[in-house]
């Protein structure tokens, strides 16, 4: 056969080639299908793959520092459509309105849209889910159990947890700084329809999705709760506006625990304006009031430019250009230690003069003022510390006595955790670990140190400090500790309205550390507005003292305030045995945060008022009673009271919630 006639026959064998290679091609196609499908499809036999859906990846946990969880990730179910299966939207968005509580009108919108996927209501409340199962199958309309986050403790701690929004993506917070560590993999999943129409969820079409890490961090519940509890009390006593409470380790840098009113609840994020949810501790710079005579008067020792026994004239005030300084209760001569005892803001300012601003500008810039602590809590501000080439003299005046200057409650607690720390400025952190999704952990390095004050500097200041509690004339009498010896410093600071300074709005201010011996906590108390009085001394003190009381029980350490919030002492319901708290010396951490032990195995009752069950439950478990539950709610009365000495044998200790019902 010729050439010629041999090419019409191939030819056809060409495109009898193709054909077949299509036709297998096709079959690959349906098998790889198929195999992706897996075995659900196979059971649905005629199940058909409408669209794919990428869900929210499971973020990790957030812990406290023994294990708690304060974040963490529950499925919650949320309602989808595919509009190019849905045949009436009209209809269908009226029958969701009616079973879901959604608007009709935004629901047909949606199910109109040329969309493969469309969410209709998104984490369903269950009464309203119950009514949507029941109804059965709406063509086009889908179930899909989504990662919601929970916050098991709700308010307690929230502005330093923060959230994560609708997306799981952390907006505050923690959740924000911790945001890629927690975040994980998102997961999609086949939507199917099968032989009867209806949409059901298909196998994952990654097989590498996986959940985040999780977050430690250095904030102990149980503090947490004591803190919140005494800084809540502290403003309702006083009708504040709100407060602020950040509680250190001096040594570490540890945020024990940050309290923070008015509080809200992380759960319901949605219904908050965002503004409401920032860490006020970190985001809200204020004037710190007499409280910065602390840290002037730590510099001028540092420099030696003064002694504490220096005297100063004060008589007659002091005139500065553009302003005469005088003291609210003149005192003819006080020494330096007098000086911070009184709060005399002449003395402030003859010593300031003495010492100089470049000297005193730059002891503030290493006690950590005028700029951001570095702990990586998002949107955290500096402050505002001018720079020492533009103080007036009637600047380097005011400064001395904290006008002029702002701080956060965070650099005013890591300024005052120094002086209990041998003069060494730690690094304030959140953050304690992390654990990786295998299981293994990763603890956070310590904490950047500097010295801001010689360590002999920092053992000079604590006996002036101490003055201001228990010296002749102190301002901060009303934070004493039984058996422990404590050291702070009060200051009322006038807050600027509209660039000038308000005759009646202030904020009341108290910082501390305890006990003196072996400084084991740092705490700076910040009450907003409060009403009335409004001197750090009557409204601040009180919160330190049943703040620090609280969380040094918890740390093995048997205390309580000595006066109550009127400056009255305080008469406690005490085993006859133990009439007296004899001084205890400060212990070694105790092994669990709930545990509080102390010499002769004694323990304080705590207060638990305004706590719900949960909270007690956590606060009481290292304690050795009897816990008797009636109501629900938040803890109304209790019996023994607050304060009221454990011995020997468990106590029986009731506690009665504001809800209505019995024992639960």
């Amino acid at each position: 056969m010729r050439p010629a006639d041999l090419r019409p026959l191939r030819v056809r064998l060409r495109i009898a080639q193709t054909l077949v290679l299509a036709a297998f091609a096709v079959l690959a196609l349906r098998a790889a299908h198929l195999t992706l499908l897996g075995e659900r499809g196979e059971r649905r036999g005629e199940s058909q793959l409408v669209t794919a859906l990428s869900l929210a990846p499971e973020r990790g946990r957030i812990l406290d520092r023994n294990g708690t969880e304060v974040a963490m990730t529950v499925a919650v179910p949320s309602v989808y459509g595919v509009p190019v299966e849905v045949k009436d939207a009209a209809a269908t968005a009226a029958e969701l309105a009616k079973l879901l509580g959604v608007d009709a009108k935004k629901t047909r919108a949606r199910l109109e849209q040329r969309r493969a996927f469309v969410y209709v209501d998104r984490w369903v409340d269950p009464a309203r889910m119950d009514a949507f199962r029941a109804r059965g199958g709406i063509p086009g309309i889908g179930v899909v159990d989504e990662p919601r986050r929970a916050y098991p403790f709700g308010p307690l701690a929230a502005s330093v947890v923060g959230f994560a929004n609708m997306d799981g993506v952390g907006v505050r917070g923690v959740e924000q700084q911790e945001n890629e560590w927690l975040l994980g993999r998102p997961r999609r999943v086949a939507v199917e329809r099968d032989a009867r129409g209806r949409l059901l969820l298909g196998p994952g079409l990654e097989r590498n999705a996986t959940a985040g890490g999780d977050v430690a961090l250095t904030l102990d519940v149980a503090m947490q709760a004591e803190a919140e509890q005494a800084l809540l009390a502290g403003v309702q006593a006083s009708r504040a506006r709100g407060g602020y409470l950040v509680a250190l380790d001096p040594k570490t840098g540890d945020v024990l625990a940050l309290a923070e009113a008015p509080r809200f609840d992380p759960n319901d994020f949605r219904r908050l304006a965002f503004a409401d949810t920032r860490a006020r501790s970190f985001t809200d710079a204020v004037e710190p009031g007499s409280t910065f005579k602390t840290f002037l008067i730590a510099a001028a020792l540092d420099a030696g430019s003064v002694t504490p026994t220096d005297v100063f004239d004060l008589r007659g005030g002091l005139r500065v250009p553009g302003k005469l300084i005088k003291d609210l209760h003149p005192r003819p001569v006080l020494d330096v230690s007098g000086i911070l005892r009184h709060s005399s803001n002449v003395g402030s300012v003859k010593i300031a003069q003495r010492l100089g601003a470049e000297r005193h500008f730059d002891t503030l810039r290493r006690f950590g003022f005028g700029q951001r602590t570095g702990s990586g809590f998002p949107d955290e501000s500096s402050g505002l510390l001018r720079a020492h080439q533009n103080w007036r003299p009637v600047d380097a005046a005011t400064v001395a006595f904290g006008q002029g200057v702002s701080v956060t409650t965070v650099q005013l607690a890591a300024a005052t955790a120094a002086l209990g720390n041998q003069g060494v400025w730690v690094r304030p952190r959140l953050i304690r670990g992390h654990r990786r999704p295998d299981g293994s952990w990763e603890t956070a390095p310590p904490s950047e140190t500097r010295q801001a004050v010689s360590p002999a500097t920092a053992a000079k200041m604590i006996p002036m400090m101490e003055g201001v509690i228990v010296g002749e004339g102190g301002t901060g009498k009303r934070a004493q500790l039984a058996g422990v010896r404590v050291g702070g410093k009060t200051g009322t600071a006038q807050k600027l309205v509209g660039g000038r300074y308000a005759h009646d709005k202030y904020v009341a201010w108290f910082i501390g550390l305890a006990p003196l011996d072996d400084p084991r906590i740092a705490i700076a108390v910040g009450i907003d507005e409060p009403r009335g009085v409004h001197t750090g001394g009557a409204v601040a003190a009180p919160v330190f003292a049943r703040a620090a009381a609280a969380i040094l029980t918890h740390m093995g350490i048997a205390t309580a305030p000595v006066l109550d919030p009127n400056g009255q002492p305080i008469v406690r319901v005490a085993d006859a045995s133990a009439q007296a708290l004899p001084p205890v010396a400060a212990a070694g951490p105790a092994a669990d945060a709930a545990d509080a032990l102390v010499e002769d195995e004694r323990r304080l009752v705590p207060d638990l008022h305004g706590l719900t069950i949960e909270e007690v439950k956590k606060i009481t478990a290292g304690v050795p009673v009897e816990l008797e539950i009636f109501g629900r709610g938040r803890a109304v009365a209790q019996e023994p009271d607050p304060g009221t000495v454990l011995a020997g044998d468990r106590t029986r200790l009731r506690v009665r919630f504001s809800g209505d019902g019995g024992e639960g």
